[in-house]
């Protein structure tokens, strides 16, 4: 699971990081999608648990409640401030660390990419650092007698992937339509257990998460220009139609 800044507020960066808030933040919304399928896989099984995981600062746990409001059975969050403003490769060996710290485990499912960052390179990182196969960018996934099926849309192709359990499974956001929680769920979330580890916890130290990429300069996006309006006085404004079509590739 990762907290998110709402993606209509206002985006800024101080010293190289992005500038998060307790008021802006909420779940990343594909990760919903993969509650829903880590829920649906474990349905059916007799000690299916579903453990919701989250790497960031103290309003990451938000994210892990949700988890548990949709029917996670428990959470884990990762705090430490050696991860503070970790990128994609430092935060792989964080979330690796607390997957092995939980010991043997069915599926690691993940989210397709998250919508601050938009990198969708996590799932691969993840998958090879634990050494597990990588079934990305699901759209439709099931499993049985220890198997895991996707179907995934590339290049305007669906393709058919199988592989053996355990393995990490991304999904997109069309996989399926994520459970609201009721009042009920919302209340009982509340006693499910988050434990809270540090990076020591997980056998790790700071040396270990060192980013290997660094925002060197950011700056606001620049103000959209307004609309330019052609009358057509002469006669002529389909041609100035035509001409700036033209110019811009459009036919």
């Amino acid at each position: 699971m990762k907290h998110v800044p709402e993606l209509e507020s206002a985006r800024a960066f101080s010293e190289g990081r992005a500038v998060r808030s307790t008021e802006d933040g909420t779940l990343n919304e594909v990760d919903e999608n993969a509650v829903e399928a880590a829920l649906a896989l474990g349905e059916g099984a007799s000690e299916a648990e579903v453990i919701a995981v989250t790497v960031g600062p103290a309003p990451a746990v938000d994210a892990v409640r949700r988890a548990l409001q949709m029917g996670a059975d428990r959470g884990l969050h990762v705090i430490d401030d050696a991860l503070v403003g970790a990128d994609y490769a430092a935060t792989t060996t964080a979330l690796a660390a607390a997957v092995r710290s939980i010991g043997e485990v069915d599926a690691v499912v993940t989210g397709m990419a998250a919508l601050d960052g938009l990198g969708a390179v996590v799932p691969s990182l993840l998958a090879a650092e634990l050494g597990l196969p990588q079934m990305t960018v699901a759209h439709e996934v099931s499993s049985a007698d220890g198997v895991v099926t996707i179907k995934r849309d590339v290049a305007g192709a669906t393709e058919t992937w199988r592989a053996p359990l355990p393995a990490v499974i991304s999904v997109t956001d069309v996989a399926n339509s994520p459970r609201l929680p009721k009042m009920k769920e919302i209340l009982a979330a509340r006693s499910k257990e988050v434990a809270t580890v540090s990076l020591a916890d997980l056998g790790l130290a700071a040396a270990d998460v060192v980013s290997r990429t660094q925002v060197l300069e950011a700056s606001r996006r620049p103000d959209r220009a307004g609309p330019e309006l052609v009358t057509d006085d002469d006669g002529q404004g389909g041609r100035k139609l035509a001409d700036y079509l033209i110019s811009e590739g459009l036919i």
